[in-house]
């Protein structure tokens, strides 16, 4: 993983995570999913950091990121995240969450509005229509059927970066959290991004997502399924620069 590796502490946390550009006007902070970590972004990151600095994390207990005494709710984690942003940022961040990393980067925008410039949510979870453990798990599998060796391998070694018993209280957590509840609250603009043959998050449900955002806009990533952000960079990187080019003043 090309970039400047750095470690965060705040008291019993320690959060692993991956420096790419320059200080500037602009931050990214890139937020990955339930037993992933900040290499999925790694692609992503480079690509990004030509228009700012990129600041992508392991969450406590994924990727290289120990696990806290406790395990923290999904709100918990979107606190640390969000002090981790005041202390290592001083500017508004373009704030990126995949999978279940979109449930915390949504918390942090409806909590801290005034720390984002705009929220990007790429395979929003968890579908209210399939929140069982057996469904999302069916989902995944037959999301992954047919994917490369780059994705299956780089899942797989991440997956096994995490304790058993940590992962199952982060889904549970998930599985609890209510991302469609957090929506009419979110005041930023937000760009959701959706695979287009994403088994996990189905067009219906990223569209109530998008259309329960006050300023948000969906737009599906062709040919790619819920790992979209693995697989490389493009189209996803663009797609974000593509809506920052958009946004205007506030």
């Amino acid at each position: 993983m090309s970039g400047r590796e750095r470690r965060y502490e705040s008291g019993e946390v320690t959060m692993a995570f991956t420096e790419h550009g320059e200080r500037g006007e602009r931050a990214f902070v890139l937020v990955h999913g339930i037993g992933m970590g900040r290499i999925v972004f790694s692609g992503v990151s480079e690509v990004l950091g030509s228009a700012g600095r990129v600041l992508a994390v392991d969450l406590p207990g994924f990727g290289d990121s120990p696990e806290p005494g406790t395990a923290a709710t999904l709100e918990e984690t979107a606190a640390v995240v969000a002090r981790f942003i005041d202390e290592q940022t001083s500017e508004r961040v373009v704030l990126v969450g995949h999978s279940m990393g979109t449930q915390i980067v949504a918390e942090i925008a409806r909590n801290h509005p005034d720390r984002v410039e705009t929220l990007v949510l790429i395979a929003p979870t968890v579908n209210r229509y399939e929140r069982t453990a057996a469904k999302q798990a069916l989902r995944m599998v037959q999301d992954l059927a047919g994917e490369g060796p780059k994705v299956l391998l780089t899942g797989l070694a991440e997956y096994v970066k995490t304790s058993p018993l940590w992962f199952v209280n982060k889904l549970r957590f998930m599985l609890n959290h209510r991302l469609e509840d957090l929506c009419p609250d979110i005041a930023v603009p937000t760009l959701v991004l959706r695979g287009e043959h994403d088994r996990v998050c189905p067009r219906g449900w990223v569209e109530e997502v998008a259309e329960a955002l006050p300023r948000g806009v969906k737009q599906e990533i062709p040919g790619r399924g819920h790992e979209a952000v693995i697989k490389s960079p493009e189209p996803v990187a663009s797609m974000i620069l593509d809506h920052l080019s958009g946004l205007g003043p506030d």
